[in-house]
Formats: C-alpha cells, sequence, structure tokens
C-alpha cells in the first residue's frame, strides 16, 4: 500500500496511519480520527468549514440527487418500458450507492483528498489526476446548465413565454451564481433542504395531478389516441435505449460530488450514515414517481416532467418548485468551483482567511465556471439530452470506472487470494468495462438524438429565443 498523500506541496509524501494491507475494510472510521493533521480544512481557521453534522450532509447529498434527475426518469421510460425502466432505476441506483461508499472509504483512509481529482492522483499520479479533474468540472458544469435550463423553463410557464429565452437563461445564472456563492456546505444545508422540499413537494403535486386526468395533457384531447405504454416496448434503437439508460444512470451518479462535503463534516467517519439514507430515499422515490407518471402519461410524457399535467398544473408546480430548481444549479456550480477553488489556495494562508486573495478567487470561480455552464445550456436547449450527455461523457467514467479502479488500487492481494476474493476482485475490474462501455455507447446515442433532434426542428438551434417550456411533448 503506498503512503497517502497529505495536505502539503504537491509530490510530498507522509507516513500513513495503520496499514490497509490486511484488511482495508475493517479501518472504516478509525483511520487517523485522532490525527486531522491532513485535511484539507483544518479545525479553528479564520474560516471555519468543519461545521457540517450528517444530517446536515444528508440533506446535501438528497439535494444533489434528487433534482434534475426525477425530472427526465419519466420521459426515459417512453424507451425502456416499464420493467426496463424499473429494473434500470433500481440497478443503478444500488451500483451507485455501492461506488459512493468505495469513494467515501478510499478517501477516509487517504485523509489529504479532497476531491475525486485527488483520489486519482493518490491512485493514477498526476496525469490521470488532471483528466479526472477536468472531467470533474465539465460534470458539474454541464449539471448546473441543466439545472440553468430547467429555472430558464419555470420563466417561460410563468410568463407564457414573455421574452426570449435565452434571456431567462441569463437571468436564472445570475441567480444560480449569486446563491452558489455561499462558501460553506453548512450554510448551504439551509438551502438545500428548502431546495429539496421545494422540488419533492412539485415532483408529487405533478405524479397525483396525472393521475386525475381522463388522458394525458399532450395526447390528442378528442377521439381516440394510443397511449404508449409498455411493460416492454417492442422497438427501440440503440441510440434511444442508450440515452435512455444514460438518463437513469446519472438520476442518482453525482456521488462524486459527495467527497468535496466529507472535507466539511465535523466527523468524516459519518459518511456512510449520510450515504444510506439519502440514496435509499432517492432511489425508492424515483421508482415510485417515474411509475406512476410513464403509466398515466405514456409516450405523452413531458420533459422535464413538471409539464405533464397540463397547463395550470405546470404553473402550479413550476412555482412550488422554483426554489428547487435555483438550489440544483446553485449546488453543482458550488461543487465545480470549490474543486477550482481549493486547487489553486490549497498551499495558501488564503485558502481559510476573510483576504481580498480569497474572496477574489472563490468570486472569480462562481462567475467563470456560471458563464460556462450558461453558454453549454443554450448550446444544447433540450433537458434530457443535456442530462444524458453529462451522464455518458462525464459521469461513466467518475462514478464507475474510476470507484473500479479505487478498489483494485486498495485491494490488490485480493487477486491473488481465494476464489471468492478473485471473483470480487475480478468483479470490480468488470466495473472498468461497464464504464467504459457506458461512456463510450451513450455519447454516441446522445449525439443521435441530439442530431435527429436538429434535423427534426426539435431544437431550433443554439442560443435560440423559442419557447422551451413545452420540451419533450
Amino acid at each position: 500500500m503506498s503512503n497517502t498523500t497529505s495536505n502539503s506541496p504537491p509530490g510530498e509524501k507522509i507516513s500513513q496511519a495503520p496499514s490497509t494491507q490486511s484488511d482495508p475494510e475493517q479501518l472504516h472510521g478509525k483511520i487517523l480520527d485522532e490525527d486531522e493533521s491532513h485535511e484539507v480544512f483544518q479545525r479553528g481557521g479564520a474560516v471555519n468549514f468543519r461545521g457540517v453534522g450528517w444530517v446536515r450532509c444528508t440533506l446535501i447529498f438528497l439535494k444533489v440527487l434528487f433534482a434534475t434527475g426525477v425530472l427526465s426518469i419519466p420521459s426515459a421510460m417512453v424507451s425502456l418500458g416499464a420493467v426496463g425502466g424499473a429494473f434500470s432505476v433500481i440497478g443503478w441506483g444500488g451500483l451507485n450507492t455501492y461506488t459512493a461508499i468505495i469513494q467515501g472509504d478510499f478517501r477516509n483512509r487517504h485523509r489529504g483528498c479532497h476531491s475525486i481529482a485527488d483520489m486519482a492522483h493518490e491512485a493514477g499520479g498526476p496525469v490521470l489526476r488532471e483528466i479526472v479533474g477536468g472531467l470533474f468540472i465539465i460534470a458539474y458544469v454541464l449539471c448546473s446548465g441543466s439545472g440553468i435550463l430547467g429555472v430558464s423553463i419555470a420563466f417561460n410557464t410563468f410568463s407564457s413565454h414573455g421574452t426570449c429565452t435565452v434571456w431567462f437563461a441569463l437571468v436564472s445564472a445570475i441567480l444560480t451564481a449569486g446563491a452558489a456563492s455561499v462558501r460553506k456546505f453548512e450554510k448551504l444545508s439551509f438551502l438545500t433542504f428548502a431546495g429539496f422540499i421545494s422540488i419533492f413537494v412539485a415532483v408529487l403535486m405533478i405524479v397525483i395531478a396525472v393521475t386525475l386526468r381522463d388522458r394525458p395533457a399532450a395526447a390528442p384531447q378528442t377521439g381516440a389516441f394510443e397511449l404508449g405504454y409498455y411493460a416492454i416496448p417492442p422497438t427501440v434503437t440503440f441510440a434511444a435505449g442508450m440515452t435512455a439508460t444514460c438518463t437513469i444512470f446519472i438520476s442518482s451518479a453525482g456521488t462524486s460530488a459527495f467527497l468535496p462535503v466529507i472535507s466539511e463534516m465535523r466527523e468524516p467517519k459519518d459518511y456512510r450514515k449520510a450515504v444510506f439514507v439519502a440514496m435509499g430515499f432517492v432511489t425508492s422515490s424515483y421508482l415510485c414517481f417515474a411509475l406512476v407518471v410513464y403509466a398515466w402519461c405514456g409516450e405523452w410524457v413531458a420533459s422535464p416532467s413538471l409539464g405533464s399535467a397540463g397547463h395550470t398544473m405546470q404553473i402550479a408546480a413550476y412555482a412550488v418548485g422554483f426554489i428547487g430548481l435555483i438550489v440544483s444549479a446553485c449546488l453543482y456550480l458550488h461543487v465545480a468551483s470549490k474543486y477550482v477553488f481549493v486547487r489553486i489556495l490549497r498551499h495558501s494562508k488564503h485558502l481559510q482567511a476573510n483576504t481580498f486573495v480569497h474572496w477574489g478567487t472563490w468570486l472569480g470561480c462562481i462567475v467563470g465556471l456560471c458563464a460556462v455552464a450558461f453558454i453549454l445550456a443554450e448550446s444544447i436547449p433540450i433537458f434530457n439530452y443535456l442530462v444524458a450527455i453529462t451522464g455518458s461523457v462525464c459521469f461513466a467514467p467518475l462514478a464507475i470506472m474510476l470507484p473500479g479502479y479505487l478498489w483494485v488500487y486498495d485491494h490488490p492481494h485480493w487477486r491473488s487470494g481465494g476464489a471468492e476474493k478473485m471473483i470480487v476482485y475480478y468483479l470490480h475490474v468488470g466495473m472498468i468495462a461497464l464504464g467504459a462501455f457506458i461512456c463510450i455507447g451513450g455519447t454516441y446515442g446522445v449525439a443521435i438524438e441530439i442530431k435527429g433532434a436538429y434535423d427534426s426542428g426539435l431544437i431550433g438551434g443554439a442560443f435560440s429565443c423559442a419557447d422551451n417550456s413545452a420540451s419533450g411533448h
């Protein structure tokens, strides 16, 4: 087992506490509990980042996950059917929970790690760190872009497309940047609670409302029509199937955003409790909500799903869920900005000091990355495709491939152990192959779907003023 990287200049190594060679699983909650000198954020600094308890941590995790994913899963079931969609939600939820545990345990064995990129550096060196760091930034900037797009849809819904959509997106980006500028996760936890309740109630309103209608809002309102609900769809193209798979996968794949939160926890060893509570609630909610909306709307489901119960309920749902949409975009932007902020100031006195450099760097990260998120949101201005491309390009490597490699790195002796250990070892190697398939196949599928949407006029063009509040009908 190699030494752990400390909160010291790059390349310098420190001695690790107990050896993990015998059985790394026994060290959860015990490593360096007495010695926190290797933590990124130290207790007692002028700016004390270490104020997040496990309950607040759970709320942050809930809002990171229960966001854009729940709004796009029902439309994904159109391609996969109820059975395939349900298995996909459960399967990806279970795998993403497990990979979250792998990442958290690895981080707690290597306390100098603040982000998934630091963990990649520990296991693969500086080149892998930069690759993973780049993917991390792109992933959460794209997620922030999907949140900005969701808020612009809300503005269009409220105003009946009162002005050019680009202006609504710009206002959404400004609101997102303002909320994300709060420096500490501890302070954001109150906002995340309000945001979670907001979007949960909004989705619940739509789930109830669709069951009270005679027919889906987007379906022909007179005469016979085909609902398009299938347990197993008769046909589905590879591109459509991969797009739907990536959409469901990303709904619970944002676990790499959990890692910076651990660095701000009072007791990092409580991470597992927060993960199990958050992931269990999110997966069960996704499954129930998506199946009900798909069963009642079939192929006429909207994306985002808040538009599935008619215009009046759409306005009401977006009004209730408005705070949640902003908080979603805010959290993703905060996570990406915090990574860049720590990378810049990590070995500087300004990291935990209220200096001009501290604030200038932090706000510069927020504004710069928010501008990029705005541009990306307007370049791919349809919700489910933006979500899906994020899943295939970024989260397949971050949430499947890298956790598999991290486990293999921490358990090299399992390769030559007994039959049971060898099977487990090669299953984790298989995770790397699975992630590669989702990355390559998903990106190809989503690209084909986006091209088709442009060709058919479903996407009017980049920076289009067209109304986006009926996307997916």
